[in-house]
């Protein structure tokens, strides 16, 4: 069965002809290739590219190299990258007139000095090249600076909640049990045994994402890099920061771990996509708090595999899946703080702070978000509002439940939604 991502495809489609290189980055195994590769690829041949005028080629493919005089195994074996004069011999083979060539290049930093290589396509007119790649180093936030300016980033994320229903033979409510449990990488998604999903799951994260980090960063404490994922993982959406996370380490890991070395390992879990991070965001004031923020999974089967399926809890998964779906989205994500004047249990006047889950942006665009699991009663509903009543400005405020209910404004013009219409909707903020 294959998975559509018409969301990333529109993404490639829009950006073909820029002069920039577009780059495909995102956590391992969320698709990048089979996008790049068969969908993007299949979309050029049938808007009239010609097949001569596509080169398609797998750095880690025992074929493609083989067509350039390079051998997989020779490559594996002395851990080197491929030879950029063959590959640049071959590409020049292929370039036989003036016409656009599309150069849909898979694994690329597999090849030596592709930084240098890809930079001087940009001088080619008849150029437009396309690029993945799946190990950390050119996944890391920092890759467009690799190309001087001359990148183009599409960042592409697991599946989301609407691409895993297409494939998803239940209704929308299983469908989401299963999703807030196991998530949405694809090749997880197409397993059709929960053992066997969570095997994979495993896999991924002993075998690929642990081992890359450790590979890239020289990591020598394996251990405490994973415990961290672990307290991560038992924590989501909470607010910390490494001096917290120092604590967290003495108290219940009975281990004695800098703040220093916590803060360069959340950096690597970033780099890598692994996790993602919202700051709180001061609404009266306008301005940044800083530290502590909050941490997300990019998917929530694997930060419920962290933890081997222990601590489920819903509510905190439907608010990363929010967190998820909004940063896919294209909005930039931050966690709300309203000051407010109340009184402390001396019953003296203090300075409060009430929180709203998500704070979003995009362009002129901005609304305010509450995750709620359960709205049972009024009171619940109260808390739930409160921190909205309090912000003056005119953006639109929502509220999103797990509950089964149309949406609805109330009098104070608070918009309440279903999880599952948020999802599905891509257009349900602007209702």
């Amino acid at each position: 069965m294959e998975i559509q991502r018409d969301y990333y495809l529109e993404k490639l489609i829009g950006r073909k002809g820029n002069n920039l290189i577009k780059i495909v980055t995102g956590v391992r195994r969320c698709g990048k290739s089979y996008l790049l590769n068969t969908i993007f690829y299949r979309h050029l041949l049938e808007s009239g590219i010609k097949k001569e005028h596509i080169i398609k080629f797998a750095f880690d493919s025992a074929e493609d190299l083989n067509l350039i005089g390079e051998d997989l195994i020779d490559i594996q074996l002395k851990r080197r990258k491929v030879d950029p004069k063959k590959f640049m011999k071959y590409v020049n083979s292929k370039i036989r007139d003036k016409k656009t060539h599309y150069l849909l290049l898979d694994e690329v930093q597999l090849l030596g000095a592709f930084e240098t290589v890809l930079n001087g396509y940009l001088y080619r007119d008849n150029l437009d090249v396309f690029v993945t790649g799946s190990n950390a180093k050119f996944l890391s936030r920092d890759i467009v600076t690799e190309f001087a300016g001359r990148g183009d980033e599409i960042h592409m994320y697991p599946l989301n909640f609407s691409e895993f229903m297409s494939c998803y033979k239940g209704d929308k409510y299983d469908g989401l049990s299963q999703y807030m449990l196991y998530g949405g990488i694809p090749m997880v998604v197409l397993n059709k045994n929960e053992q066997d999903k969570v095997k994979t799951l495993q896999n991924l994260f002993s075998e690929i994402y642990i081992s890359d980090i450790i590979k890239r960063h020289n990591v020598r404490n394996k251990n405490v890099l994973e415990d961290l994922l672990n307290i991560l993982s038992s924590s989501v959406g909470s607010l910390t920061n490494p001096e917290k996370l120092k604590n967290t380490f003495q108290s219940v890991e009975k281990k004695t771990v800098s703040a220093t070395t916590i803060k360069k390992y959340l950096d690597y879990f970033e780099n890598s996509f692994l996790i993602d991070s919202a700051m709180r965001y001061d609404v009266k004031g306008k301005s940044y708090i800083g530290t502590p923020v909050k941490y997300y999974f990019s998917d929530p089967g694997l930060r419920n595999v962290q933890i081997n399926f222990r601590q489920f809890e819903p509510n905190h998964i439907m608010e990363n899946i929010i967190f998820n779906e909004l940063k896919m989205r294209g909005f930039n994500v931050d966690i709300g703080v309203v000051p407010i004047m109340g009184k402390n249990a001396k019953g003296k006047a203090a300075r409060k702070h009430l929180e709203i889950d998500f704070i979003c942006n995009r362009g002129s665009n901005k609304y305010y978000i509450q995750s709620a699991y359960y709205i049972p009663d009024a009171e619940k509903r109260n808390q739930e509002t409160r921190p909205l009543t309090k912000i003056k400005d005119t953006f639109k405020k929502i509220i999103v439940t797990k509950d089964s209910i149309a949406g609805y404004y109330d009098d104070m013009g608070i918009y309440t939604t279903s999880i599952y219409d948020f999802l599905l909707d891509p257009n349900i903020l602007e209702r």
